[in-house]
């Protein structure tokens, strides 16, 4: 279970030691590596979401440098936050993967595929939005109050990451049930150096500017894009231009459900990510 699944530290030759939780029934296909989304951590992934996975895959969820329990310094752009991501593969000793990545840790492996398409064999975009895409330069002043504090409560998850209706907020508060049940071995917060790194990274990606769209005709990988439907901080139009952008693309929009809805539907995403990367 991934809620009990210890920390562990591997060593990179850039200096930096990278804390990761892997779990799953190994086997030679390519593991799923979880990019995580603005100030996430190892813990913050949905253990239900994990579990789900690692049955039929070997998953692997990390804490780039400079966050959570990782040493190091926090990127400022999202190609460097790639090639982090790199160093700390290649100190696994891992090749290639499949990747998950929500939000900002799409725009992460959008750029893993561009910057070494061999490392990987499929993309599933949660959330997220192709670099230079219109309305994603900053997040909403409503949903920055939520996120750029300190401590992140219950009522800043559920307004940020899920939909504002009784149905979403009733998932959203059995996904912090479960996001707050790992009692021991926690991951650390990100800093406050953390996380403006993080945002300044996000800006950077999200400057708008209609030739960086073109770069997504070079991945030539199969990706699943997927979101909800009343996001507030990707705008469903922006996950739709990321589908079409994409040469090989499904799109697939969840209703009733917010920046999370990978979380609220669970049970309906994890079957969905496995019969693609079959």
């Amino acid at each position: 279970m991934y809620i009990k699944t210890p920390n562990r530290k591997v060593a990179a030759a850039n200096g930096i030691t990278y804390a990761y939780r892997r779990c799953g029934p190994g086997g030679a296909r390519p593991p799923l590596l979880l990019l995580q989304h603005f100030r996430g951590t190892l813990d913050s992934w949905d253990p239900a979401l994990v579990d789900a996975l690692a049955a039929e895959r070997d998953v692997i969820a990390f804490d780039n440098a400079g966050v959570g329990l990782s040493t190091g310094t926090t990127s400022r752009t999202i190609r460097d936050t790639a090639l982090d991501t790199l160093d700390f593969l290649q100190a696994l000793g891992v090749r290639q993967v499949d990747v998950l990545g929500f939000s900002m840790g799409g725009y992460t492996a959008q750029e893993l595929a561009l910057l070494q398409p061999a490392a990987v064999r499929r993309l599933v975009l949660a959330a997220t939005a192709p670099r230079g895409a219109p309305g994603i330069h900053g997040l909403r002043d409503d949903v920055l109050a939520h996120v750029d504090v300190d401590r992140l409560g219950a009522q800043d998850y559920l307004y940020t990451f899920f939909n504002h209706t009784e149905s979403s907020q009733r998932s959203g508060l059995e996904f912090f049930g479960r996001y707050i049940e790992r009692e021991h071995d926690r991951d650390l917060p990100v800093s406050a150096e953390g996380r403006e790194a993080q945002y300044e990274a996000m800006l950077e990606w999200g400057v708008p500017d209609p030739d960086a769209l073109r770069r997504l005709g070079s991945i030539e990988q199969p990706a699943l894009v997927a979101g909800g439907d009343s996001d507030l901080v990707v705008p469903p139009s922006a996950l739709q231009l990321l589908g079409t952008s994409l040469p090989d693309a499904r799109v697939h929009v969840y209703p009733d459900s917010g920046h999370g809805f990978l979380f609220q539907y669970h049970e309906e995403f994890a079957p969905e990510v496995l019969d693609f990367l079959r």
